[in-house]
């Protein structure tokens, strides 16, 4: 989502006659866009912008503006800390940054602010389509730091996906927090299937896809639609965060490790070929081995395609740190952590062997190591070699060796 924002700024800036460089000191604006999902992301964020205070002093007349989930509400204890940012800037707020340059350079900005779609979006790229969050997991600051969920309308989603596609985006990924709860709040009576299914129908793109799910949003309208949308890609999110119910209510995820599994089953039973990633959480306050070892077991009965893991840290502002005691030792985190790649790399390794000698669609979407790198349609990493330019198409391939990350193959001519 910080990708998506940074795109949407930076081609207002590109509007207002800036171009793009690779080192801050030679910048006249700098923009830090700082993500804070675990504290050491906020971490990283705070030691950027202790570099870029001897940037500044070096560089006289610089503007420093900070922007994203770090800045809430309100700004006054940022401002005391960081006295040399000019500008903080709440997610998609992009608005005061170009006041102040409009101030220094006497250009009108309204323009800007009117069509803030990306100037060079990337092959594959991203667009924001709901903001904010309404669920207030324990361990999670965004909705904190985003606000409460609010859907972009429909027909303005279309409108800056085709703009994309024209200026050569092949794919587009739908971004929200819980993706899946989009149009809940409008009072036009959308949803996520009503979305996707009018952006594959916008004009030469290629490929839909969609992130980041929520189990207690993901209805049978969504799964049917993503079945039956020729460009909407059979892949599919659904973070669980924990194996045991214990741990699933202290976390407030609102569904049961019983109601989850019959939703991984539905998933697949609606959509042939459909992949499953998630997401899970290791040493949550009070977990026990054996209630990590149900976490355990979910991965290895339900064979997702993907796990993203993390060791949970305290983090500030959340339910979790004022009223939770975060009782795991670090070394057993790390443990449970190592675990659960282990096993998650033997599944990954059996997955993907099954795809062998099946021809799949790639994607092309750039260059690695002398070869063609792309994704397929279940999210696969694959790599190729050919002698055409076959950047931003969709190139058929029938795989011949696999990895626990990624796939191998040869054209299909």
């Amino acid at each position: 989502m910080n990708k998506a924002d940074s795109e949407r700024l930076a081609g207002a800036l590109e509007h207002l006659g800036m171009e793009s460089v690779s080192n801050p000191r030679d910048a006249d604006v700098v923009v830090l866009n700082s993500c804070v999902v675990r504290q050491s992301a906020e971490n990283r964020v705070i030691g950027t912008l202790g570099h870029m205070k001897s940037v500044k002093r070096d560089r006289k007349g610089q503007i420093v503006a900070l922007m994203g989930c770090m800045v809430g509400a309100n700004t006054k204890d940022l401002a005391k800390r960081f006295p040399y940012v000019d500008v903080f800037m709440k997610p998609q707020e992009f608005r005061p940054l170009l006041e102040v340059i409009a101030d220094r350079t006497g250009i009108d900005v309204e323009g800007c602010l009117s069509n803030l779609v990306p100037a060079h979006p990337t092959i594959c790229s991203f667009v924001s389509v709901i903001h904010g969050c309404d669920l207030m997991c324990t361990f999670c600051i965004i909705p904190f730091r985003r606000g409460r969920q609010i859907s972009r309308p429909l027909d303005e989603i279309v409108s800056e996906v085709g703009s994309m596609v024209e200026r050569g985006m092949k794919e587009v990924t739908l971004l929200g927090q819980t993706v899946d709860a989009y149009g809940h709040d409008l009072e036009e009576k959308v949803d996520l299937a009503d979305l996707l299914r009018d952006v594959s129908n916008v004009k030469k793109i290629k490929r839909v896809r969609f992130l980041t799910s929520h189990p207690n949003f993901m209805s049978q309208r969504i799964l049917d639609t993503v079945r039956d949308a020729e460009l909407v890609c059979e892949h599919i999110n659904l973070p669980v965060q924990a194996g045991d119910d214990q741990i699933l209510r202290a976390m407030r995820r609102r569904y049961t490790e019983r109601e989850y599994r019959e939703m991984i089953d539905n998933v697949r039973k609606s959509i042939p070929g459909v992949a499953i990633t998630t997401d899970i959480i290791v040493g949550f306050p009070g977990e026990t081995r054996n209630q990590f070892k149900k976490s355990r077991d979910l991965i290895a009965d339900l064979e997702f395609d993907k796990v993203h893991i993390a060791a949970y840290s305290t983090r500030p502002g959340t339910y979790a740190q004022r009223n939770l005691t975060d009782d795991v030792c670090l070394e057993e985190k790390k443990e449970r952590l190592r675990e659960l790649e282990e096993l998650q790399k033997i599944v990954s390794t059996r997955n993907n062997a099954k795809l062998s000698g099946q021809v799949l669609e790639v994607l092309v979407d750039g260059v690695k190591d002398g070869q063609w790198r792309g994704r397929t349609r279940t999210d696969k990493l694959a790599f190729f070699t050919d002698t055409r330019d076959l950047i931003g198409q969709v190139v058929k391939i029938k795989v011949d060796r696999s990895s626990p990350w990624s796939l191998g193959g040869v054209v299909c001519k």
